[in-house]
């Protein structure tokens, strides 16, 4: 698969232009899904640790902590995974012995991008940020 083509900044994201990159990101988890590699967990962005972090403590949900999900994520690893609607655009990332989207999931964009990564999850998470 190649790269996401590049759109010039100077242009409004259109409907169709944000259609298209939703399109990219499915068919690129797809195929990241379908190599069914594992992959270890470097870290999260330092900003979505904190946010998620803040979210975690303002309300009383059901997720798995954010401090036991990276325990988890270091231990195990992680996978790739779509929604439950995949059209939608909705991709996951969990813990590999984790099935639970509701609890243990992250979006790709929450993780840290860092030298020896594979490639496509490095363009599955830049594609995630916008």
């Amino acid at each position: 698969m190649n790269e996401w083509p590049k759109i010039k900044n100077e242009l409004p994201t259109t409907k169709i232009e944000k259609e298209l990159r939703e399109g990219w990101i499915v068919a690129l988890a797809v195929e990241i899904i379908e190599s069914h590699e594992v992959f270890p967990f470097r870290g999260l962005d330092s900003g979505a640790y904190a946010k998620i972090k803040a979210d975690e403590e303002e309300s009383s949900g059901s997720a798995t902590p954010i401090d036991e999900l990276v325990k988890r994520f270091e231990d195990e690893g992680m996978k790739v995974v779509l929604g439950k609607n995949p059209e939608s655009g909705n991709v996951f990332i969990l813990p590999l012995q984790s099935d639970d989207i509701e609890n243990d999931s992250l979006f790709p964009r929450h993780l840290q991008i860092s030298e020896g990564m594979n490639e496509k999850l490095k363009e599955l998470i830049s594609l995630g940020r916008g």
